[in-house]
C-alpha cells in the first residue's frame, strides 16, 4: 500500500485523539461522507496500517512494566521473532548501538519479572540483558505516525 494520503492522515489523527469518534463527526470535519470515512478506516485497519484499541496505564492496574535491552547472538530477525512470541512482550524494536533489541514487558509482579529475566539470561541467543523497571508513567501519547 502506498503512503497515507492527506485524507487518510487526517482520519488517523482524529482517531488518535479519540478512537471512539463517530464517523459522522469525522466526515463532517473533513467534508466527506460517512461511508467514505468508514471505507478508509476499514482499509487502514484491514491492511494492518492502523489499529483502534483501548490503552491503559498498567502501573495503575498494579502490573509491573520494564524496558529490557538485549545484546544477541544470531540473526536479528530470528531472535526478534522468538522474543516477540513471549506473552509478556508488548513492544519490540531493533536498535543500533550497544543493544540489538529493546522491548517492553508487562508482568503481574516482581517475581514474574525476575523469572522472565532469568529465562532470558539462560537463552543461547541472548548475550547480555539490561532491565529498566518503570516506576511511573509521565507521558504516553499516540499522536505520531502521520
Amino acid at each position: 500500500m502506498a503512503e497515507l494520503d492527506p485524507t487518510d492522515r487526517a482520519i488517523v489523527e482524529r482517531l488518535q485523539h479519540d478512537g471512539r469518534a463517530p464517523f459522522t463527526q469525522i466526515a463532517a470535519e473533513l467534508g466527506l461522507s460517512e461511508g467514505a470515512v468508514r471505507k478508509r478506516v476499514q482499509r487502514l485497519t484491514s491492511s494492518g496500517r492502523m489499529q483502534i484499541v483501548a490503552v491503559t496505564d498498567p502501573l495503575t492496574l498494579h502490573r509491573r512494566v520494564a524496558l529490557i535491552a538485549v545484546r544477541i547472538d544470531g540473526r536479528t530477525d530470528d531472535v526478534a521473532a522468538r522474543l516477540g512470541a513471549l506473552p509478556a512482550v508488548e513492544y519490540l524494536v531493533a536498535t543500533a548501538g550497544r543493544y540489538d533489541l529493546v522491548f517492553e514487558v508487562i508482568v503481574d509482579d516482581e517475581q514474574a519479572l525476575i523469572d522472565l529475566l532469568s529465562d532470558l539470561r539462560e537463552r543461547d541467543d541472548v548475550v547480555e540483558v539490561e532491565a529498566l523497571p518503570c516506576l511511573k508513567l509521565y507521558k504516553q501519547t499516540f499522536a505520531w505516525g502521520t
